[in-house]
């Protein structure tokens, strides 16, 4: 008779395999057949713009492999294109990935720049085993000789100059001889491969440009699928993982490496990237934005660049929980936006304060309140969280409240503020509205209302129950603040784009509200503290604009979600 407790060791072991991705299946093989000793991952971005939530993916994937294998994870910056790259993007790309991982050793940060003496030497190395040409063919007569994907291409007419002359017109691009786009190096491939990448792709041109991290020494820079496999065998990188749009540029990294004769060469796995729905990530149309004066720049809360993603109070438990809920596969698809909102309400409900903000404010009087008397008020700050303790709170004569919580003429089942109507103000007392103020066009300026002092939230009362509880601040100790309620950049009815191929900005993207009223606890608040305002969802201190005299807060997502987890 078989041992149950095997079965159930059996049973563990096969659903923990089941549940490993492709990825991680294939590091498992390698590892076990002893093609590595070591992993070693790398998230390799060109310094040309701001990450985005997909980059987000690759970060997560990479460093969380490395992690789970005991393995290296390097931060490499892929800047072989010096006409696109500035050092505020190196910057800001540095800042993306510790905030994701926490902290970065510099020793794992590295430059695809650093390597470029070596990818010249490899570049020779080719030369001299007649496995690259020089080429003086214009840019509109390669495109003419590559042929298309169902007619092969044509050999250049420089293909089959001597190794000596190769390495003579070399070395003379790299002295700056030549005119920028007047000669490339190729690999001397196959201009007959069904594959078009591997008709004799460009290696080197020369272009006069400064870099930002060699400066003027070099006017002849590599291309990217050149360098990248050259970089990832430098730096004993183990396994390049990277997007499916480079499964078909796989067989050209492998060429390189085995061409260059490298021991324990990388090995590329292509992954499906992260598709969000409604969002824009292309750089030029977020550009565009920025220059458009749409947004505020990279960093607007309404994008979805890591940058834009932290101001808006995202944390990164909440963006590693959207990853893991996403999955990786090698099939494409589109993650919900609600499901990105749904992670971080889940992280923040436990963690943060729930605190009372008026956004919409009218005046309470509770007319038999004593005048110039305040009292404070024992206030859980979460109540699912006892460990995060009570505070206190100030509360008198006049208050404020959301205009959404009275109504002179209420719909059935409502059961806020109306005239007659008893309500608990909450954490503190019963009030019964027997007034109101209106304004020449008829608009709500004050309500006036009775409180029961038996009624006092905590004090056991039981002798009737109300059916409704509203929020307040008190008017004489609050603290005034603006308050930003973003959507979506986009219309979601419409789509991401026009048919001119413009963005179809949501007029509706961002709301201010100027004169809001929250409690004065918050007064102290830092930039990037983020709390629950009761009923309107979780807000963030923004951390461009907000001061200790005028108090910013983004709102990160609302109460209520869209998505349910599977």
């Amino acid at each position: 008779m078989s041992n149950p407790n095997n079965m159930n060791e059996q049973t563990e072991e096969k659903s923990e395999k089941i549940s490993r991705n492709f990825i991680q299946n294939i590091i498992d093989k390698d590892l076990e057949e002893g093609t590595y000793d070591k992993v070693v991952t790398r998230f390799p971005p060109e310094p040309n713009g701001y990450l985005h939530i997909g980059h987000a993916k690759s970060i997560l994937l990479n460093a969380g492999l490395a992690k789970e294998y005991h393995g290296d994870f390097h931060l490499r910056f892929d800047d072989t294109n010096p006409m696109k790259e500035k050092s505020e993007f190196v910057d800001s790309i540095m800042e993306d990935v510790k905030w994701i991982c926490g902290d970065l050793d510099s020793e794992q940060v590295y430059y695809a720049s650093d390597y470029f003496d070596q990818m010249y030497e490899c570049a020779v190395k080719l030369i001299k085993k007649g496995k690259a040409f020089v080429c003086d063919l214009s840019a509109e007569e390669m495109r003419e000789y590559r042929g298309t994907l169902k007619e092969p291409g044509k050999n250049s007419p420089y293909r089959d100059r001597s190794i000596e002359e190769n390495l003579d017109l070399f070395e003379r691009m790299r002295a700056g001889e030549f005119e920028d786009g007047s000669r490339v190096l190729r690999a001397k491939i196959d201009m007959a491969s069904p594959n078009i990448n591997m008709r004799d792709p460009i290696l080197y041109r020369v272009a006069r440009m400064n870099h930002h991290n060699t400066g003027d020494k070099w006017c002849i820079y590599p291309m990217y699928d050149f360098a990248h496999p050259i970089e990832d065998a430098i730096e004993g990188v183990t396994h390049s993982i990277c997007t499916l749009e480079f499964e078909d540029h796989r067989p050209l990294y492998n060429w390189v490496v085995q061409e260059l004769e490298f021991d324990h060469p990388p090995k590329q796995i292509e992954f499906a990237k992260l598709y969000l729905t409604n969002v824009v990530t292309g750089k030029r149309y977020i550009k565009k934005l920025v220059e458009d004066g749409i947004v505020d720049g990279w960093d607007d809360p309404r994008l979805v660049s890591i940058a834009a993603l932290r101001r808006r109070g995202f944390t990164p438990e909440s963006i590693r929980m959207f990853m893991e809920l996403s999955g990786v596969s090698k099939a494409q698809s589109s993650s919900d936006y609600a499901m990105l909102e749904y992670c971080i309400r889940e992280d923040l409900k436990m963690k943060r304060a729930r605190m009372m903000a008026v956004l919409d404010p009218i005046k309470l009087v509770i007319t038999n309140y004593p005048e110039n008397e305040i009292e404070y008020l024992d206030v859980s700050n979460n109540q699912e969280n006892e460990e995060m303790g009570t505070r206190k709170v100030p509360f008198g004569k006049v208050l404020y409240i959301d205009r959404q919580d009275f109504m002179i003429e209420p719909p059935r089942k409502y059961f806020r503020l109306y005239p007659g109507n008893e309500v608990r103000l909450m954490n503190a007392y019963f009030v019964t509205c027997t007034d109101y103020v209106t304004d020449e066009d008829g608009n709500v300026t004050e309500v006036h209302c009775t409180y029961d002092p038996e009624t006092k939230s905590g004090s056991g009362f039981t002798g009737r129950k109300v059916k409704g509880t509203i929020q307040w601040v008190c008017a004489e100790t609050a603290e005034k603040a603006e308050v930003r309620l973003y959507e979506n950049i986009v219309d979601e009815e419409k789509g991401v784009y026009n048919e001119d191929g413009s963005i179809n900005v949501n007029p509706n993207s961002l709301t201010v509200l100027e004169n809001c009223y929250v409690e004065p606890a918050l007064a102290e608040a830092e930039p990037m503290d983020s709390f629950q305002f009761v009923r309107h969802g979780y807000f963030v201190v923004d951390s461009k604009d907000s001061t200790k005299d005028h108090l910013v807060f983004n709102r990160i997502v609302s109460m209520k979600s869209s998505y349910r987890p599977k």
